[in-house]
């Protein structure tokens, strides 16, 4: 047991809890436990499923017309967000008509027991984190970078209604100006007494900043007439003092740590990645994706004093290779943006052989003392030549050399968090490739093709599959050394969220925010 003090409240804690075991076979936050490896341990899991006939006026599916559906439900316009399970509830976030929206379902019906809807509606992504839930309270960073702990219960509203109860709020944007580029999309997690949460700066926001971006050739659409701005001053962080995590107290809100990284210096673009957290050792750490290309590892206060502290970084590795740093006498900001395969001039041919830096943009997976992580970029970039990293997590200081276990650089960039299970590792890319790699040794064991550009999501292992999403719909195939294709179910949407799978249910969100619970 660990204690932490706040002010005169001794509070005792069991660090890492929510990580070695979730309540049942739930699925609570992003990546099940907080070590975020993509895998579960489910049986009897469908290969396929018919969706069913959507009744519009309800909301809901003929049941009647579907297999293998439990329930489906639309809860809102739009979603990127991946669904978590817990105490006999379903928690989904999105974009509501005005602002976000978190919906609180029950597990075994689909029905709507409460929401709550809110913050700035001129963010078209709405809420793009999952929540972390633990007993009966929900936190989640909401789309204008407000950290919000919730009642998972809500309270009364009417005899036969429920609404969303608030516990605690935390602006990031009021207390950092955090200016996120284009949108706050990581998930939070939870380590004893504290709440970790990523601010996501960057460097290009929505807003009066975004025309610096870009001069436009006259007569030029958007394809093709944009050049690259020759002035690294124009790429820098809006909030260059903010910090990239935050750890506030679970049960009060109150600000108790921020990191003291320099990524700011060497942002890119943005920052989506979600946090981990684990214990290595004697040391509890908190593992973040920065938009530098660097992950980091932050050790977690045995404490939580009075007034708030820097984290201490644990270790720092830089995920790309050096080869991907060779910018041809050109600032390494201006030679990313040159990348962008949208842009008149840019050097990236969107063939997947361009050799630039990446931000971190999955999360870095913990498992057995080790790192899994990618880079990445905005799908929107087009393709270029990514590296899945594998670090010793037990090193300290500059691990870039020294907690190198292996590269593997026979994959695209990628938005993907890792799913790890029986020895191998899986990842999607943006290309639509689906890479088995052995976790010891990095060697590849296949590549699935499945000819989808622009995935965002993550990949799922549980009962013997590997369920990926994708534009053109789910793919399942058998997990193991073997390549082998199973199915693949087109859902009437493109699947930007990732599957998830809890109490022997497969749950999958499309992006225009429907959600199927599906069971065998």
């Amino acid at each position: 047991m660990r204690k932490f003090r706040t002010g005169p409240i001794l509070i005792a804690v069991a660090p890492l809890l929510l990580c070695l075991q979730a309540s049942g076979e739930d699925w609570p936050q992003w990546g099940g436990t907080c070590r975020k490896n993509m895998a579960a341990d489910e049986k009897g899991l469908p290969e396929s499923f018919v969706p069913g006939k959507k009744d519009t006026p309800s909301g809901t599916v003929r049941i009647e017309t579907a297999t293998n559906v439990k329930w489906a439900r639309k809860v809102c316009p739009s979603t990127y967000s991946s669904p978590v399970v817990a105490d006999g509830k379903v928690f989904l976030c999105g974009k509501a008509d005005q602002g976000g929206i978190i919906a609180c379902l029950d597990e075994q019906t689909g029905k709507l027991l409460w929401q709550w809807q809110g913050g700035p509606a001129a963010h078209s992504f709405g809420i793009c984190g999952s929540p972390v839930v633990e007993g009966d309270r929900l936190y989640v960073v909401n789309q204008g970078c407000v950290v919000m702990c919730l009642d998972v219960n809500g309270e009364p509203d009417g005899p036969q209604r429920r609404k969303a109860r608030v516990l605690w709020t935390f602006d990031m944007k009021e207390k950092f100006k955090t200016e996120p580029a284009d949108v706050h999309c990581g998930s939070c997690v939870i380590d004893g007494g504290l709440l970790y949460a990523p601010t996501s700066n960057g460097i290009d926001p929505l807003g009066d900043r975004r025309h610096k971006m870009f001069v436009y050739r006259d007569g030029a659409g958007s394809k093709g007439g944009r050049v690259i701005i020759e002035d690294p001053e124009v790429y820098r962080a809006a909030s260059p003092d903010c910090p990239n995590v935050v750890a506030l107290d679970k049960e009060t809100g109150r600000l108790v740590a921020t990191d003291d990284t320099p990524i700011a210096e060497n942002l890119l673009k943005g920052q989506w990645s979600s946090l981990a957290a684990g214990q290595v050792g004697r040391r509890s750490l908190v593992f973040y994706g920065g938009g530098d290309g660097q992950c980091y590892a932050f050790e977690s206060p045995a404490t939580a004093p009075g007034q708030p502290v820097k984290l201490n970084t644990a270790w720092s590795f830089d995920c790309n290779p050096a080869e991907y740093k060779q910018f041809g006498g050109k600032p390494m900001i201006v030679h990313y943006y040159l990348g962008d395969s949208r842009w008149g001039g840019a050097l990236n041919k969107n063939d997947g052989t361009f050799a630039g830096m990446g931000e971190i943009i999955g999360t870095p997976v913990f498992y057995k003392d080790r790192i899994y992580v990618a880079i990445g970029r905005d799908t929107a970039m087009g393709r270029g030549r990514g590296a899945l990293q594998c670090i010793d997590a037990t090193k300290t200081g500059d691990v870039t050399e020294t907690g190198k276990i292996w590269t593997y650089q026979g994959l695209d960039w990628s938005c993907s968090t890792v799913s790890i299970a029986e020895g191998l590792v899986y990842i999607a890319d943006v290309a639509g490739r689906l890479h088995c790699v052995d976790a010891e040794t990095g060697h590849c064991c296949w590549v699935h093709e499945t000819k989808s550009g622009g995935v965002l999501g993550s990949t799922l292992v549980a009962d013997g599959k590997v369920y990926m999403p994708t534009k053109k719909g789910l793919y399942v195939l058998a997990a193991g050394r073997q390549e082998r294709l199973i199915e693949r179910i087109y859902l009437g949407a493109p699947i930007y969220a990732s599957p998830v799978a809890a109490n022997g249910t497969l749950y999958v969100v499309t992006h225009n925010g429907w959600i199927w619970a599906v069971r065998g």
